[in-house]
């Protein structure tokens, strides 16, 4: 089974999508003349924008459950794998990533803004509703639906599952050993499977602004906290960051452990982390109570950038800055390019940055690795069942019925179960397979979108103009030529018979 796994996780993240990702992140740099840089002020300043409302979320909670999604394991054991198996100029290809991404980024949220609906008193939206009401094609939207719930029902939350599971036991060890059907298990680990489910099964059933309210006070305090301990490891090492930098930068493109290796791990661990171009942030931004969608497509794209130039270089600064790590060669297989560390520690763990703050702070630094895992780790299952509900809400439309979504609810809490049990190299080729086929459909259908339609770059200009001219601002799809637009249009047709 782990060797099948392997080869369709191989086949679907082909050199193909690495760069079609790279490619799309370009084309949208290009076409937005680089909103991502032009409009960085703009971004902060619609953070704390304090719309909300009965049957939306605040743009601050839109940010808070996507970046839930988005600061994750990937942070954390994600890129001490990316430097493990790519070296540390993976790094750098992530930074790359997350900047290209952000105009990705800024592209889907604002056609899930600008195609979003509202469903029995909530709004809802994502690549399945503007892959159906722009490109008019139901098959291909019906298609990106079952590949979300299968991915973020199934394939991904193992995966956060596994990296707390991992940090779990790495901090208190395993406790009396278990004999479970999944093989022997610590009974320390045991116990934070208990209490993940629980709070887990209380907050999924308590719907979307239950979720809202509990990340938007865990991410940006875990978020904090983690950047302010990677600030005291580099003032303690400054002499040191010019160089590792320029480690970096070099080993970009001369890799210790293969040019295709840093590109493929950077990219990879990349769109996994930021999440841009897979087609998940736009279900949150569409929950988002805005007067125009290009403000919500700005939110996002910051959102990557929080993600991996702040929450990603700090996590890689404390691993090179402190040479916790080791560097696996392709060929031959297992064989050290570099090793720091004991050979037994395992790579695509979260052990380098825990073993990195350990060097610096003791105990108190693992530990705390391990509750930001936590909490990363269980936020971003919470991002997971907010995509797989909404897309399950698409898929009523045509397959009716209230049962798919209680399905859904308690697979993820197997899932997590499983992943926290099982070997990580496995679960993660399992998420990666499910990350890789939301990107194929998602990156593809934006792109054809654009040339259908242009109801992003559209929308942007129309944006820009009205911030010149200043007043209210107001999104008419009408007037811009964009069409099935119908939730804005219906809010404007309203807005019109009651000015107030």
């Amino acid at each position: 089974m782990e060797a099948f796994v392997s080869a369709v996780n191989d086949v679907v993240w082909s050199n193909a999508l690495i760069y079609l990702c790279l490619g799309a992140g370009l084309f949208y740099s290009v076409l937005t003349r680089f909103a991502q840089v032009r409009h960085f002020k703009e971004m902060c300043k619609l953070l704390f924008s304090p719309n909300t409302s009965e049957k939306g979320i605040s743009s601050f909670q839109a940010l808070a459950v996507s970046l839930s999604g988005r600061v994750g394991v990937g942070n954390i054991a994600g890129v001490a794998a990316a430097i493990g198996f790519g070296g540390p100029g993976a790094i750098f290809w992530m930074w790359v990533v997350a900047f290209l991404g952000a105009s990705t980024a800024f592209a889907e949220s604002t056609l899930g803004q600008i195609y979003k609906e509202e469903e029995n008193g909530q709004y809802r939206g994502g690549p399945a509703y503007y892959f159906d009401r722009c490109l008019k094609q139901k098959w291909l939207a019906i298609l990106f639906a079952i590949s979300a719930v299968v991915a973020c029902g199934v394939f991904l939350p193992g995966v956060q599952a596994n990296a707390v599971g991992n940090a779990f036991t790495q901090v208190f060890g395993d406790g009396t050993m278990v004999s479970t059907s999944f093989g022997d298990v610590g009974s320390f680990k045991l116990v934070a499977l208990a209490i993940i489910l629980i709070v887990l099964a209380f907050i999924i059933f308590g719907g979307i602004k239950r979720i809202a309210n509990f990340t938007q006070i865990v991410v940006p305090f875990m978020a904090l906290g983690y950047i302010v301990l990677a600030l005291i490891v580099v003032f303690l090492h400054i002499d040191r960051v010019p160089d590792i930098f320029a480690m970096i930068i070099s080993d970009a493109f001369t890799a210790q452990a293969g040019f295709g290796a840093a590109i493929g791990w950077g990219v990879k661990r990349g769109i996994y982390s930021n999440e841009a171009g897979q087609g998940t942030g736009p279900h949150a931004a569409s929950a988002a109570e805005v007067d125009h969608p290009a403000q919500q497509g700005l939110v996002q794209a910051f959102s990557v950038y929080v993600d991996t130039i702040f929450v990603c270089t700090a996590t890689a600064l404390m691993i090179l800055l402190t040479q916790q790590y080791n560097i696996v060669g392709e060929l031959p297989a297992g064989q050290f390019i570099v090793q720091n560390v004991d050979a037994a520690t395992e790579v695509g763990s979260a052990a380098f940055t825990q073993m990195a703050l350990f060097s610096v702070f003791g105990g108190f630094g693992e530990a705390f690795v391990g509750i930001a895992l936590f909490f990363f780790a269980f936020t971003t299952i919470l991002a997971y069942y907010f995509i797989a509900e909404t897309n399950i809400a698409y898929l009523n439309r045509y397959f009716k019925g209230s049962i798919p979504l209680v399905i859904v609810k308690f697979v993820i809490m197997f899932m997590v179960a499983y992943g926290m049990v099982n070997s990580s190299g496995y679960i993660w080729s399992i998420g990666d397979i499910g990350v890789g086929l939301m990107a194929w459909i998602n990156i593809l259908g934006i792109l054809a979108i654009f040339f259908v339609a242009k109801p992003a770059l559209l929308c942007l200009s129309d944006y820009e103009e009205q911030k010149k001219k200043g007043g209210k601002i107001t999104f008419d799809p009408i007037k811009l030529g964009i069409k099935n637009a119908t939730f804005w249009e219906k809010r404007l047709e309203k807005q019109s018979k009651d000015p107030e």
